[in-house]
């Protein structure tokens, strides 16, 4: 695909603030998740992403997100909903996709429908990698969104492959003996991108969403599989307030720990690039699972984090092309 082609995509979401809250509301408010929590913030602005009229079947892995809205028979979606186990939430809705393609070639179907599931790290980083890299690879019309928080939250803040290097969580705990989770963490959005499907994007909260609800409407209206990472802060694992949750996304752009960039048929594109660069510890500084960091003594754990977040947003600069 080429440059002219990928920018008649990007151009092709238009984004109006005030039209799109006014859109009716596919998640109601009658759920259980917590305050501040980004799980609920990264739903209900996918769910915006679908035009008005359209119909959607979601999906859900087990985790917060779905212990929270979800308690047979009722769930606080607006559209046709499964649940799925912790693991198969990818393999679950190829499934469904299929049987919908099926139906319809056989006129028993005549109705438009979106595929849409969520997972939270654990179900999708770990759990969940195979059925998740099964579906993309055997090109299912659908998206899967990661709300990113970093841990097992549902079962008590146990740490994952998503989690960041040195957070404190229950099974990494920071002490004399440990500072904290000692692995780096996986790129997801780099292995699906490598899966060669059309549509990968990273995004979280930043100003009035806008990054999030065109990675969204993208995602779901591009023909074939794709994959959105959101990073969704977590108050109850990450430790902090929750009027917090917007400065902490916005920290985590600037300082490039979370870049925001997608990959369009191969194409790597960043879709922000800070004008001043800030350093790591204005992220870190926020949340409650790294303030064993700033304690005396330990400032090369800081230096090791920073020139971690340094390689890789180097590394994601010499893939990009076009872009910020």
């Amino acid at each position: 695909m080429d440059w002219e082609r990928i920018k008649v995509i990007i151009m092709a979401v238009s984004f109006d603030f005030k039209e799109i809250q006014e859109r009716e509301e596919r998640l109601a408010p009658g759920h259980r998740m917590c305050a501040g929590c980004g799980g609920t913030i990264a739903v209900r602005n996918v769910l915006k992403a679908l035009h008005p009229g359209d119909k959607a079947v979601v999906g859900n892995a087990t985790g917060c997100l779905e212990v929270s809205t979800y308690m047979y028979p009722y769930t606080a979606y607006q559209d046709s909903y499964v649940h799925s186990a912790f693991e198969n939430a990818g393999a679950t809705l190829s499934g469904v996709e299929t049987a919908y393609r099926v139906l319809r070639e056989k006129g028993k179907v005549t109705e438009d429908y979106k595929f849409i599931t969520f997972g939270g790290d654990g179900g999708t980083y770990d759990i969940g990698l195979q059925s998740l890299s099964g579906a993309m690879e055997r090109g299912h019309d659908m998206v899967y969104v990661c709300y990113d928080n970093g841990a097992y939250m549902n079962t008590g803040t146990q740490r994952s492959s998503a989690t960041p290097m040195y957070a404190d969580t229950t099974t990494t705990p920071s002490g004399t003996k440990s500072a904290g989770k000692p692995q780096y963490r996986k790129d997801l959005a780099a292995i699906m991108a490598a899966h060669r499907i059309p549509y990968v994007g990273q995004t979280t909260f930043i100003g009035n969403m806008k990054d999030l609800y065109e990675k969204s409407e993208r995602a779901i209206y591009t023909e074939g599989p794709a994959f959105l990472n959101i990073m969704a802060p977590c108050p109850r694992g990450w430790r902090y307030e929750a009027p917090d949750i917007i400065d902490i996304c916005k920290s985590a752009v600037e300082t490039c720990y979370w870049p925001l960039f997608e990959v369009i048929e191969g194409k790597w594109i960043l879709n922000y690039r800070p004008k001043n660069k800030l350093p790591i510890e204005d992220f870190l500084k926020r949340q409650g699972r790294f303030r064993h960091l700033f304690k005396p003594g330990n400032e090369y754990l800081i230096e090791a984090f920073q020139k971690e977040v340094d390689l890789r947003w180097t590394q994601l600069l010499e893939q990009c092309e076009g872009g910020c």
